[in-house]
């Protein structure tokens, strides 16, 4: 049985719940009774900022490790160590793609897989034929969400979607799970971003069915 994250332990916890105190319930689920009641501070308009900016570079330019992010900030006038950029990267689930890694490192040559691009001068003939998918954020007030769609080409109908506050893959699953309730397509197509060329994203759609396609922008 997989283990659960703590953050998906402590959504367990049930707080109108009398027959079990809160702390009962924290023992049971192996949480600190403290940490339950942490509420992070919200970023500053500056971190905020600054969060935009290396989300922007790590899109535009996916190899780009902390390094070199810090490096293109600071000629921009921004004085920033390599650490805090590291950690904002972590916190936002961010990671570089290294074209020169070795091949030997499959692990990370095998989550980083890219699929062909199959919809060159294909339209979309019926439902289900072709579902496209991408993730956006959504600015908030104390910091942004990001949001992932499913739909279907033809109908334009939404299949599903999910929001997270970080780019961990594990929201995009959660979408292509649901809209698999409504149906099966034919070619499901994405961009290149880490969450589609991860091997989890390619376990989840040959979980449903090895005869879905996968395409990739180039």
């Amino acid at each position: 049985m997989p283990t659960l994250s703590s953050n998906r332990r402590k959504e367990l916890i049930d707080w109108e719940e009398k027959s079990l105190t809160i702390t009962e319930q924290a023992a049971l689920l192996n949480l600190n009774r403290t940490g339950l009641y942490y509420r992070p501070a919200a970023p500053t308009e500056e971190e905020l900022a600054l969060r935009a900016k290396i989300d922007r570079l790590n899109t535009e330019y996916p190899y780009y490790g902390s390094r070199k992010i810090a490096a293109v900030l600071r000629r921009g006038g921004i004085e920033v160590s390599r650490k805090k950029i590291q950690r904002l990267m972590q916190e936002m689930g961010l990671l570089s793609i290294y074209p020169g890694r070795k091949r030997n490192l499959s692990v990370n040559a095998g989550e980083h897989k890219k699929y062909p691009y199959l919809l060159r001068g294909v339209e979309a003939q019926n439902p289900n034929h072709i579902w496209g998918t991408d993730i956006t954020y959504v600015r908030l007030r104390g910091g942004w969400m990001y949001l992932t769609v499913i739909l279907d080409w033809y109908s334009r109908y939404v299949l599903s979607w999910s929001m997270s506050d970080t780019l961990a893959v594990d929201f995009v699953l959660e979408a292509v799970e649901e809209a698999f309730k409504k149906g099966e397509p034919q070619i499901i197509n994405s961009d290149q971003g880490i969450q589609y060329t991860s091997r989890a994203w390619e376990e989840k759609i040959a979980e449903k069915s090895r005869d879905i396609a996968i395409s990739m922008d180039g």
